[in-house]
């Protein structure tokens, strides 16, 4: 949907909205007129919010997701049958008999049947390499297995829909960290072409007490040397990183994990962090955490029992790490703008070795997560007796997952998603239950608003550029009721609302500008 059409449902809004010097206010109790449908299209798609989960070292996608059709060739001596899953202990798929997960993926397995977990099957690119620094340098960058960049698909969308960055950042419009890694350094994947436009942090806490709130940058001109130039980065990153601090160490102290995860499970550590920062209001929109150790050429599985051993402890904190975290944000009340994806730089040999393991393969599925999902398999199960080179055949080109990814959950256009993948231009996969719309600026207007914290508690801040001139705002409920909340202008561009007596649940601010309207959703948690 494009901007005029949206402009038919809202110029004639039959809500009354509140004045900055006078306030009305007129219940519009139909959910399901097409106002409100699109209030609730936009203000979702400007709350999402992506999670990316690296599987680092090449993961036997082949024991993850397991062919029950072809369990005879599966379980032959000559191919797996010294780390074959026994069939009767494979975890079963609600309306996929043929396809079936590893005994300790139990709450991916909740997940799937639930319709919250997509399967991408045989997932990759053509002409693979199997070096483990070469084929996530691909996945990082998105290139082409002969082509080179040294800047990441992150990093590009990051750059594209946000002007100037990173030397105008923060700003009142974007207070907060645009990506962050929760890891002692930035991957390749969120390089732009000038800086990582992501935090790296390894706890909110711990970054807040190293960093302080006050940089100690030696002010003056640099020459125009490399050195120069270095330490012009390093002023760079020390003042964004100091201006980040202060709001990660706001939402880590408002918010709170809600459920318990389990322990000794690296992954859960760091989406525990993740849901706390997403609870406490922070307006990220992109997490970045790993899960190491899936090289596993020798005792993946144990001889006595292939249900245990390295791969399955780590398919069971994998499964364990995304169920916590789903239930931590369907707590919250934020699970709808969540989706997650999981991925790894290649997959295993369709057949196992002399030493209880796998080498380097060709392709291997990729998970995604969320309630946005809507596709639960996508692809087949790959043909055991149509392998190349001893290699699963590729089904599905990474790109693809990164298209649907960007399009149809993020909101990018298709032209900036073909500049994110340096021209290729794939089909989006169809996985999301509803494409995005009007989330580029040059669809829903020409104002930013910024609303903080939010989720909030008693009170939440606006702050637009729209604000300065004549304006409009209206705050309603999912069924178009109005609610008073005591505008109160603190500044040129900031607003004050009160929302201590508004039940918890999601509303919508709507913004009438001098040019077209601004919605975004509004949530109240205590």
């Amino acid at each position: 949907m494009k901007r005029r059409d949206f402009i038919q449902y809202t110029g004639s809004s039959l809500l009354l909205p509140f004045l900055l010097d006078g306030f009305g206010a007129k219940a519009h109790t139909e959910a399901t007129t097409p106002f409100m449908q699109e209030m609730l299209k936009v203000a979702d798609v400007n709350e999402r919010i992506l999670v990316v989960i690296q599987l680092a070292g090449g993961n036997d996608g082949l024991n993850m997701v397991l062919p029950l059709d072809q369990y005879s060739t599966y379980t032959a001596s000559n191919f797996r049958g010294s780390i074959a899953i026994p069939e009767a202990k494979v975890l079963s798929l609600n309306g996929y008999q043929a396809t079936g997960l590893h005994p300790s993926m139990k709450g991916l397995q909740t997940l799937f049947n639930e319709g919250k977990l997509s399967i991408i099957q045989a997932a990759g690119y053509d002409n693979p390499s199997f070096s483990h620094f070469r084929a996530s340098d691909i996945w990082f960058t998105a290139t082409n297995a002969n082509q080179f960049s040294t800047s990441g698909w992150l990093g590009r969308y990051i750059e594209g829909k946000y002007p100037n960055f990173a030397d105008d950042y923060p700003n009142t419009a974007n207070p907060d960290p645009l990506a962050v890694q929760i890891a002692s350094i930035s991957s390749t994947v969120f390089n732009t072409s000038s800086v990582s436009s992501a935090l790296a942090i390894q706890d909110p806490d711990t970054f807040y007490k190293i960093i302080g709130d006050k940089p100690s940058v030696i002010p003056g001109s640099l020459p125009n040397t490399p050195a120069g130039k270095y330490t012009a980065f390093v002023r760079q990153q020390q003042i964004s990183s100091v201006a980040y601090a202060s709001s990660l160490k706001i939402a880590a102290e408002k918010g709170k994990n809600l459920v318990s995860y389990p322990s000794s499970n690296t992954l859960a550590d760091q989406l525990k962090i993740v849901a706390r920062m997403i609870h406490g209001g922070l307006q990220t929109k992109i997490y970045f955490v790993s899960l190491g150790g899936f090289d596993t050429h020798a005792s993946q599985v144990v001889a006595s029992d292939t249900t245990t051993g390295t791969h399955a402890t780590l398919m069971g904190r994998l499964s364990e790490g995304i169920k916590a975290f789903m239930d931590d944000l369907k707590a919250q009340g934020t699970e709808d703008k969540v989706a997650g994806m999981t991925f790894s730089e290649f997959g295993r040999r369709a057949a196992s070795n002399g030493s209880y393991g796998t080498d380097h393969g060709w392709a291997s599925p990729l998970l995604i997560f969320g309630n946005g999902v809507k596709q639960q398999m996508i692809g087949k199960n790959p043909d055991l007796k149509a392998l190349q080179s001893g290699n699963i055949t590729l089904q599905n080109d990474f790109r693809k997952v990164y298209a649907a990814v960007l399009q149809d959950w993020m909101g990018a256009s298709e032209s900036s998603v073909k500049n994110v993948l340096l021209g290729v231009d794939p089909a989006p996969l169809p996985i999301f239950r509803a494409p995005a719309v009007l989330a580029n600026e040059e669809e829903i207007g020409e104002y930013e608003l910024n609303i903080y914290p939010n989720p909030a508690q008693s009170e939440t801040f606006l702050d637009s550029e729209a604000f300065a001139k004549n304006m409009e705002l209206v705050v309603t409920d999912v069924y178009g009721r109005s609610f008073y909340t005591h505008p109160e202008r603190l500044s040129r561009t900031k607003i004050r609302l009160n929302v201590d007596n508004m039940p918890m649940g999601k509303y919508f601010v709507k913004v009438e500008t001098d040019k077209e309207p601004i919605v975004k959703a509004l949530m109240v948690q205590r």
